[in-house]
């Protein structure tokens, strides 16, 4: 059996080790991130649905590189 896979970026992994990891604030993050508070908060919200739902629904996480797109995948 095959685990369905969500393709986190690296953006996305990045805000997470931030926020996350880190425990730093929105705006340290984002002033590290060279992005908007605004966007940092997006990427973040979107990086942790992602998790979520591959930890309640049982699918594994993939992190997107440069190297390794998604369409590489498909």
């Amino acid at each position: 059996m095959e685990l369905e896979e969500i393709y986190v970026t690296l953006d996305e992994l990045e805000a997470i080790r931030l926020a996350d990891y880190e425990g730093r604030y929105h705006e340290d993050a984002a002033r590290e991130m060279k992005i908007s508070r605004a966007t940092f908060g997006r990427i973040v919200n979107d990086a942790r649905h992602k998790v979520a739902e591959a930890l309640t629904r049982g699918k594994a996480l993939r992190i997107e590189t440069r190297e390794n797109k998604k369409e590489d995948f498909e």
